[in-house]
């Protein structure tokens, strides 16, 4: 067991990130890493050349066959639904360590919950090749392996993958520290429900998607336009003043800047921005529902 254990140790952040990435949940991408190392240490394993593309190839399947029924409890999912927020590191007491150089490797350049959004709009086989060769950057052959297809198969799905993403994913490439000071800015404005602040930190077109699930507070459709996105934050923190014990910190999140709140050491909401060409804020991605918060909880 302990032979079996230490490739599969060696690649079980990859392996967790490649089904993140296919099913935008923590807990899904949890039972996936579980159940691919049950079949890794029950298989036979002496013909294995790449316990990496191995591993990946398991991993995938297993993704692509939880994927499909995702999607049908999406369908009756009760408003917006978003992807779960991961926190990776920043400096918050009790989280979670930020990536070394080798593990951000492993992340891939792509993470954030802005392109998560987008990758909801690709079929599953466009997402497992996005995420395969896109974003991991795995040659057509390892691709293709993993998926069962063949090579000229693989290249066409991920042009066609490649084009939708483009066609939508936000196009302005924000500096890490343009991304903060905005964030930081735009705590500032709602913390004081400050409604011609937030007004001054929001792109005229700015957009609030909030996920609530149905089982916290949240609009059932998305909200448009600097003014109305300001008075319903400034509602939300209005009523977060009442809520006791409430902590709220800038942490990152899917590896950019991001208000994340807990309660009593629990998670409470999770909020990511997006900036517009002009450098204020064109998206807001705001998760509240309590099912979808494991990846923000704080580590003791």
């Amino acid at each position: 067991m302990t032979a079996a254990l230490a490739p599969f140790d060696r690649h079980r952040r990859l392996l967790f990130t490649v089904a993140y990435q296919m099913l935008g949940s923590v807990a899904d991408a949890e039972d996936v890493v579980q159940d691919a190392w049950l079949r890794w240490s029950a298989a036979p394993r002496d013909d294995v050349v790449d316990a990496r593309a191995y591993l990946v190839q398991i991993t995938t399947r297993l993704a692509l066959d939880r994927l499909g029924s995702a999607r049908a409890r999406r369908e009756t999912y009760v408003g917006p639904w978003l992807p779960e927020p991961l926190l990776t590191g920043g400096g918050v007491a009790g989280a979670p360590p930020a990536p070394g150089p080798d593990e951000a490797a492993e992340l891939g350049e792509q993470v954030s919950l802005a392109l998560l959004v987008v990758l909801e709009t690709l079929s599953p086989a466009e997402r497992a090749v996005f995420v395969l060769r896109e974003v991991f950057g795995m040659p057509v052959a390892e691709v293709a392996g993993a998926l069962g297809r063949s090579e000229a198969a693989v290249r066409q799905t991920a042009h066609r993958a490649r084009e939708h993403v483009e066609a939508r994913r936000p196009r302005f490439d924000t500096d890490r520290r343009a991304q903060r000071e905005a964030t930081e800015r735009f705590l500032a404005a709602a913390a004081g429900g400050d409604v011609e602040q937030l007004l001054a930190v929001l792109a005229p077109d700015v957009v609030l998607v909030s996920d609530g699930g149905g089982k916290a507070k949240a609009a059932l459709r998305p909200i448009e336009g600097a003014d109305k996105v300001a008075r319903f934050v400034a509602g939300v923190s209005s009523q977060g003043l009442a809520v006791p014990d409430l902590r709220v910190e800038v942490a990152d999140v899917n590896g950019a800047p991001a208000i994340v709140a807990w309660q009593g050491g629990e998670p409470f909401l999770s909020m990511s921005m997006v900036l517009a060409e002009d450098g204020r804020i064109g998206q807001v991605l705001l998760v509240r529902n309590p099912d979808k918060l494991r990846g923000v909880a704080l580590r003791s």
